[in-house]
């Protein structure tokens, strides 16, 4: 198995590739948003959901179209940005890391209902202490090292404390926040973090990583912000919840006030944070980062409507199809990114590792591997072709009507492979030209049969490559059974 960076990196810290405003490495701060939605920012098109702060960070840094997760949902993806590495190798491709059980290897499940083709993989549910994270790497390198809200890779001793982080902030291992946004909250006793009554919790969040932001202000510093919002449940600050029904047009497909009320409080604690940098002569020499770990919730249904839509793309989070896996994505870097420029270079969430490590000054040591690339020379606005990114994500998802299903993003084209979905439950495969047709509309592997193969090659030494769990077909599948769902009534989860 390949161990990102492992102990085998040789740390050295030459000057940083640019930062303006000092020498040295440059201050990192990643803003990661949960379950947020390619189209819900202003900056991408939203009509419904207001984001200045957002816009005022892309106004000073790269925005990019086609910025990818590695997963359609949330711990894969975060085991990808820690690790540089993809879900298929590390194990982990599904958010169970805040169960009790401890499976540390991927694995497929002994049986499956008749009605489904595939044996599905089964998860790991911990972050291995084994592999180096990019909070240890820099923590090792001299930078003072932050967590601050969801974690969601495992309970101590997997939690960001034995991860390469010094702080850890509220030290939750959850899926989502504990109760509710809005105090009280439920996190245990233990963790003694408790809110006023009435105050929400990315204010509160917000607070805390100023406060980190001040007492490390000499650097340098990594602030790893990973926004509880906008995961459910779904509540808010009921005078934005009020601000957001007021700007409800039937014909929109955004129209869920609650969560546009939500997206409010995650761009006032982004605008919270760039502020507090500039207030302290920081912002030249930081590096900002913004990204969310996965597509747009389309199928819980809070005040009757789906919390958002990420129309053109299809589908939206825990699904395979683009509107899943292709997210928002802002990078800030003075003296390196143009202000307000764009970037349509094919990019995923295992790049980030590389990347700042790039950005710091570090040298992995030659032979230690990764998955990622670093897209340094995007930022800079050079050409850039980082090659294929890849997703696996083998698992039936009843709530998103998911199949076990991989896919190779190649140039314009993306293919995806069903397992098991075929006749003779044989392998199943679409094929579509994501810049003709960005919504997945019309398959085009029965008239391109050569480029299909050609990509299911490159799929092919993926999967070999990572190790990752393939679905067998099932033997107890039965074409009388009814298909793979279940019919489920649609969720309205308000806490």
């Amino acid at each position: 198995m390949r161990v990102a960076a492992g102990l085998a990196l040789l740390l050295s810290l030459p000057a940083a590739l640019g930062a303006s405003g000092g020498d040295g490495p440059p201050n990192i701060v990643f803003i990661l948003a949960d379950d947020l939605g390619w189209r819900d920012t202003s900056l991408y098109g939203s009509a419904f959901c207001r984001t200045p702060n957002i816009d005022r960070l892309a106004a000073r840094g790269m925005t990019f179209s086609r910025a990818c997760a590695a997963s359609p949902l949330c711990s894969p993806t975060r085991a990808s940005l820690l690790t540089g590495l993809y879900p298929a190798r590390v194990g982990i491709t599904t958010p169970g890391c805040h169960l009790p059980q401890e499976v540390f290897e991927a694995g497929i499940q002994k049986q499956a209902s008749p009605g489904q083709k595939a044996l599905p993989a089964t998860s790991a549910t911990r972050l291995k202490a084994e592999y180096v994270t990019l909070a240890e790497v820099l923590k090792e390198a001299g930078y003072a090292t932050g967590h601050f809200g969801k974690w969601h890779l495992g309970p101590e001793p997997y939690d960001p404390l034995h991860q390469g982080f010094d702080v850890d902030v509220p030290r939750w291992h959850g899926p989502g926040p504990a109760g509710s946004y809005v105090a009280p909250w439920k996190f245990p006793p233990k963790l003694e973090f408790q809110g006023k009554p009435g105050e929400h919790l990315e204010d509160r969040m917000a607070g805390e990583a100023v406060a980190f932001i001040r007492k490390h202000k000499a650097g340098p510093f990594f602030l790893n912000y990973w926004a509880f919002s906008v995961h459910a449940p779904f509540d808010a600050k009921p005078e934005l919840v009020d601000q957001y029904e007021a700007r409800v047009k039937p014909d929109d497909p955004q129209k869920c006030p609650v969560y546009g009320a939500m997206v409010h409080s995650l761009d006032d604690a982004v605008g919270r944070l760039a502020k507090t940098l500039e207030e302290e002569g920081l912002a030249e020499r930081t590096i900002l980062v913004f990204f969310s770990d996965n597509g747009g919730n389309m199928y819980d249904r809070p005040g009757g409507v789906p919390p958002t839509s990420n129309h053109p793309l299809r589908s939206g989070k825990g699904n395979i199809y683009d509107g899943g896996v292709r997210v928002p994505m802002i990078v800030a870097w003075p003296g390196v990114v143009k202000p307000g420029s764009r970037s349509d270079a094919l990019v995923s969430s295992v790049d980030f590792f590389p990347t700042l490590l790039e950005a710091a000054g570090l040298k992995p040591k030659a032979g230690s591997a990764l998955d990622g690339v670093s897209i340094v020379p995007a930022l800079r606005g050079e050409p850039f072709d980082r090659g294929a990114i890849f997703c696996h994500f083998p698992h039936y998802v009843p709530a998103t009507e998911n199949l076990p299903a991989a896919s190779v993003w190649e140039g314009d084209w993306k293919l995806l492979r069903f397992f098991c979905d075929g006749e003779g439950q044989k392998d199943r495969h679409e094929l579509y030209n994501l810049r003709d047709d960005p919504g997945e509309a019309k398959d085009l592997s029965g008239a391109q049969p050569d480029r299909v193969a050609a990509m299911a090659k490159t799929l092919d030494r993926f999967l070999k490559e990572t190790g990752a769990r393939v679905p067998p077909p099932n033997p107890r599948y039965d074409p009388a059974a009814g298909g793979p769902f279940k019919a489920a009534p649609p969720r309205d989860r308000k806490k």
